[in-house]
């Protein structure tokens, strides 16, 4: 029997928090590390210290200043797609396939803006499309061993924030997004393994803010990263982990890696 570990950390440039990236890795030695937002073109990825590591299969999708997906791996990878989610170019999805089967899709799902609506900002409803595109993705992907990884931008249960009452109104936690998240996880019968070993009402967040002087004593957390797996790969799930701790290492991204294990 095989083991596999995947951890998603959206670190908010790569190149800025590497420190950080290796600091992981050799704590996590996760088989293979799915990032977001790494803010570099691809001819700039810093792959040296990685391969020192042993992660010498690297994919990415990046771009300069912003957005950008990058999967790095122990075990060999075979690229798969890039779909243009946002429909204006930018990288934010990078999918691999692994020896074994297994499909990886890395996204980065846009946070939306400020305000809540699209009349008034288009980057909310840009991100409503982006889900709404995703949907149909989902869709074709019955019988496909899939683990869908990344920072979703959406914390969709009452527990997925410090506040429900006092988010409702703020976009990350708004019902239609909530909505819509939920229509995309039912479009492949995804099982949000987070949730499937920390059930709800648990606390579980992923994300704190920087504005935050005290980020721990306040608390004021969402869960905005998520592992969503198809039922056959769920089945073989062992373990879910949260590396809390992260948000205050040296630099921190506002987010910290969450890594699932699994015995195929």
């Amino acid at each position: 029997m095989d083991t596999l570990s995947v951890a998603s950390w959206n670190i908010n440039s790569v190149r800025f928090r590497m420190d950080i990236v290796e600091q992981f890795l050799r704590e996590a030695q996760p088989d293979v590390l799915c990032l977001q937002e790494t803010k570099v073109e691809n001819r700039d990825f810093p792959h040296d210290p990685l391969r020192r590591l042993g992660y010498t299969h690297i994919a990415i999708n990046g771009q300069r200043m912003h957005h950008g997906v990058a999967v790095i791996s122990k075990v060999p990878l075979a690229e798969d797609d890039r779909p243009d989610w946002q429909a204006n170019g930018e990288a934010r999805h990078l999918g691999v396939r692994l020896a074994n089967g297994l499909r990886i899709e890395n996204v980065y799902i846009p946070a939306g803006g400020d305000v809540p609506d699209r009349d008034v900002n288009p980057k909310f409803g840009q991100k409503l499309d982006f889900l709404e595109r995703m949907i149909d993705w989902s869709k074709g992907l019955a019988g496909i061993p899939t683990l869908l990884v990344g920072d979703f931008n959406v914390a969709p249960l009452e527990s997925d924030v410090w506040s429900h009452k006092q988010l409702l109104d703020v976009v990350s936690h708004t019902p239609i997004e909530v909505e819509t998240l939920a229509r995309l996880q039912a479009a492949n019968d995804w099982v949000d393994l987070g949730r499937h070993f920390v059930p709800p009402p648990q606390r579980l967040y992923t994300w704190w803010s920087y504005r935050a002087k005290d980020w721990a004593a306040s608390d004021r957390g969402r869960r905005l990263d998520h592992m969503w797996a198809s039922r056959d790969v769920a089945a073989k799930a062992t373990a879910h982990r949260v590396h809390e701790p992260c948000r205050s290492w040296l630099k921190p991204s506002d987010h910290i890696p969450i890594v699932t294990e699994f015995a195929f």
